[in-house]
Order: C-alpha cells, then structure tokens, then sequence
C-alpha cells in the first residue's frame, strides 16, 4: 500500500524536522514500531514519539538521548544528510561491497550516469550562475557516488584481511 506524500517539493536534502518525520513515518513498521524499538511506555510512547516527530509541532522536539536512538534506529540517510549539511560534511557508513568485476562495471555506469548529470547541470548553469537547487542537487548526487566508491574500498579491505587471516589462521 502506497502512503500519500504529507510533504511539497522536498529537495534531495530534507530539513532536519522533515528528515526525523520521514525516517519515523519510514521506519519498517512506522513510528510505533520505532518507539518500541526506543523501548518508549507503551501506554503513551508512541503518542509522545509521534508528537516529537510531527515537522509543524514547535513545543517539542526528541531529546538528545532519543535522536541517538532514532539516528541509530533508522539509520536514515535523509537524515544523516540533514545532520551533517550544517556542517559541510559527508557521512559514510562503510558498507563493503564486493570488489568484482562485475562491481566496477557498475561503478563505471553509475559514473556515467553521474557524468550525465552533471552535463546536464552544466548547461543549466551555462550562465555562470548557480542557483540554490542547482547546487543541491550536485551535492547530493556527489555525495552518492562518494559513499559507492568508499563502500567498494570497505569491501576490497574486507576480502584483503579476510585473505590475511586464512593465510595466517
């Protein structure tokens, strides 16, 4: 079953209220499941939860120990980018991916892909002036082809050390 999209024209970044709404609304099993999983009462957690999360309410908000348990809950890569764009960060959870070649094949065409887009980014910004969606949109993609190649380079040190201990176990 499909779920009507409560939020208009959300960029490739969400703001941090929207991000924490969708990775509760996402959670597998929803924001109830999520404050089960928070080991919240069970009486009144998910109401409370469910209010916290809501992006228009301005009296609350999770507190700290919470938002760690949501972070590490959902593991929500808006969210992860709507903690860290503040900062001008990249979040990177290593992810190890099997370097075949069957791999960087698709490395290769995701880069192409990527390669198209900023081509296509190119000639909109043809007049030299960037625009604040433009840049978004660049950032976002950047930091997804950042993640594939770190998540190929886990993998690749992954299967080396797993060959160092067969060879010293």
């Amino acid at each position: 079953m499909s779920r009507l999209d409560l939020l208009p024209g959300a960029g490739p970044v969400l703001s941090l209220r929207h991000a924490l709404y969708r990775a509760g609304r996402d959670y597998r099993g929803g924001i109830g499941a999520l404050a089960i999983d928070m080991h919240l009462d069970p009486e009144t957690g998910y109401d409370t939860l469910q209010k916290k999360l809501n992006p228009t309410e301005e009296r609350r908000w999770p507190n700290p120990d919470e938002l760690e348990d949501i972070i590490r809950l959902t593991a929500d890569p808006r969210l992860l980018d709507a903690l860290l764009r503040p900062a001008g960060a990249v979040w990177f959870k290593p992810v190890p991916v099997t370097a075949t070649n069957d791999a960087l094949k698709a490395l290769e065409k995701l880069m192409r892909r990527q390669g198209e887009f900023v081509g296509g980014v190119h000639e909109g910004a043809a007049d030299n002036r960037w625009q604040a969606h433009e840049v978004e949109l660049l950032k976002h993609h950047g930091h997804e082809v950042i993640r594939k190649i770190l998540g190929m380079i886990a993998g690749a040190e992954q299967a080396m050390l797993a060959g160092e201990d067969r060879r010293d176990g």
